[in-house]
């Protein structure tokens, strides 16, 4: 059974892995180009040394010239990574959806049925090794990626945004792994490769919305305040995520709705007593918020698993 997995699927995986030697080819030589202009312009030395707070009376303490510098040398953005969000989902379209459709769709599993093999052993070792394999080929892509845009993320204190979460660490692993069992199950139910693919498309954009919304509510957000007229200021380039801001004066009243307010003392424009308040999700549960949002994936594809084998056993002539 196991040979006959790898003979059926074998073609999925030798094209998977050209595709991720192309992407390598691509993501390496600019990766490499960025961390040059990253360390030479000095914005990586300039980064480990910042605080918690930055003092705007001090030479260059918030790494502007810096930031300018690699900036000037490497003009890239995050334009690249939109393309990266979508490749969890080829995994899943063209990994999860044909594995049962396929088999039914042309009545193959039939064959392997009366030979011997059990439904259950069918169901789990398809579903092991293709599923093994897609997790391995999202491990490297997710590692490919992490590294690729770790400088451009961290010089725009953008590790919390949403193009940027979505391809780094170990989330896009549990993306990748929630559309293959997806497109397992949808498979068990349509029983045709193309309805399946439609379905797995339209659940992963519907779990990935619904996750994204949920997102700023994984952990209480955390309240900072600060005073308008001061001379030091919480550091912008720590990557924390900001979920809302305003200004208020000393009655508690909101002067500055979805803003803050910097002033060098003396400074007439502003009550000495009006202050901002952040609500915000430190940078620190970056790799926190990574755990958890990979783990409501894995939960969820081992479910879609359990009921696609419950599907095959029960459910499939």
């Amino acid at each position: 059974m196991t040979w006959l997995t790898w003979r059926q699927h074998r073609k999925q995986f030798l094209f998977a892995i050209i595709g991720l030697a192309v992407l390598a080819a691509v993501l390496v030589p600019t990766g490499r180009s960025q961390y040059r202009a990253f360390d030479g312009s000095g914005l990586a030395a300039c980064l480990r040394t910042m605080g918690e707070t930055i003092d705007y009376r001090l030479a260059d303490t918030d790494c502007h010239e810096p930031l300018e510098r690699f900036s000037a040398e490497y003009s890239g953005d995050f334009a690249p990574a939109v393309l990266l969000i979508f490749l969890p989902l080829l995994v899943g379209l063209f990994f999860g959806a044909p594995m049962v459709a396929r088999e039914v769709e042309r009545g193959t599993h039939r064959l392997v049925w009366t030979q011997g093999t059990t439904r259950l052993r069918w169901a789990v070792t398809k579903f092991g090794l293709v599923g093994a394999g897609a997790l391995l080929l999202a491990a490297a892509y997710a590692a490919l990626a992490s590294w690729w845009l770790y400088p451009i993320a961290v010089a725009h204190a953008g590790r919390f945004d949403y193009l940027a979460f979505d391809v780094q660490g170990i989330a896009p692993v549990g993306y990748t792994v929630f559309t293959v069992a997806l497109g397992t199950f949808a498979g068990t139910v349509w029983q045709k490769v193309l309805p399946a693919m439609a379905l797995t498309l339209v659940g992963f954009v519907g779990a990935r919305v619904a996750v994204e919304l949920a997102r700023p509510n994984f952990l209480p957000p955390v309240e900072r305040r600060f005073p308008v007229v001061a001379y030091t200021f919480p550091n912008p380039m720590l990557s924390d995520w900001i979920l809302d801001r305003n200004v208020y004066d000393a009655s508690g009243q909101v002067i500055v709705p979805g803003g803050d307010v910097f002033c060098d003392p003396p400074c007439p424009e502003y009550d000495p007593a009006a202050y901002n308040v952040h609500l915000y999700q430190p940078a620190g549960r970056f790799w926190l918020f990574q755990f958890i949002e990979a783990g409501l994936f894995v939960a969820l594809a081992a479910s879609l698993l359990a009921l696609a084998v419950y599907r095959v056993r029960r459910r499939i002539a």
